[in-house]
């Protein structure tokens, strides 16, 4: 477990182990992934935390429950964001091993991280591939 100080590293990674992004992600420093729901074509978030070395689910906007999308009662806090979609607050659900797969949806969907104003398209280079997302500590490249 990495000390408060110390910076993790958030990468995605290709199944191949080549690098498609890389964030210095500091104790306490959010990433979003972000996308575009293939029906409706509004911008989803899940937001996630370096909480002491720990990747951890912490917030999903939703701007309608469209199909594939809920709150699931007792995870999170739903509230309006105020435009008639939904904030889902207080997750508080660390990753299992600070990693997980994704496979980015091609085109409109355009599966991104986000942190701050830095913005990296997992659709644009990898799109219906095997992306591993995992938060890293410094002394585990």
């Amino acid at each position: 477990m990495a000390s408060a100080a110390q910076a993790e590293t958030l990468v995605a990674l290709r199944e191949t182990g080549e690098e498609i992004a890389r964030f210095d992600v500091p104790n306490g420093a959010e990433w979003c992934v972000l996308w575009r729901h293939s029906v409706k074509g509004f911008e989803v978030s899940d937001c996630y935390e370096n909480r002491d070395g720990r990747m951890v689910l912490i917030w999903s906007h939703l701007p309608d429950f469209a199909a594939g999308l809920d709150h699931i009662p007792g995870r999170g806090r739903q509230v309006s964001d105020g435009e008639g979609g939904y904030l889902i607050l207080e997750i508080d659900e660390p990753v299992p091993g600070n990693a997980y797969v994704l496979r980015p949806g091609a085109g409109s969907v355009d599966h991104r991280l986000a942190m701050g104003d830095r913005v990296v398209s997992l659709s644009a280079t990898a799109a219906h591939q095997r992306v591993t997302i995992a938060l890293i500590g410094t002394n585990h490249q």
